[in-house]
């Protein structure tokens, strides 16, 4: 389980990230994910600031989680 919320939180951290470069130098038209949800259309800073605090918030849960 620790695994699998340390890949969320990686993959939250890159969309996250590609949807704040894309919205400040507008470079990585198509790769994130924030850009292609139709109801943040207008929000998408906030969306993508959102999916950045998510992660920390899953590699917080997982470093919680005993190893077994």
């Amino acid at each position: 389980m620790k695994q699998v919320l340390e890949f969320l939180g990686v993959i939250a951290l890159l969309q996250g990230g590609v949807g704040l470069v894309h919205e400040f130098t507008g470079w990585m038209r198509d790769w994130g994910l924030v850009q292609r949800l139709g109801f943040l259309d207008g929000r998408e800073i906030y969306g993508s600031v959102a999916l950045v605090v998510l992660s920390f918030a899953l590699f917080a849960a997982a470093e919680s989680r005993k190893t077994g």
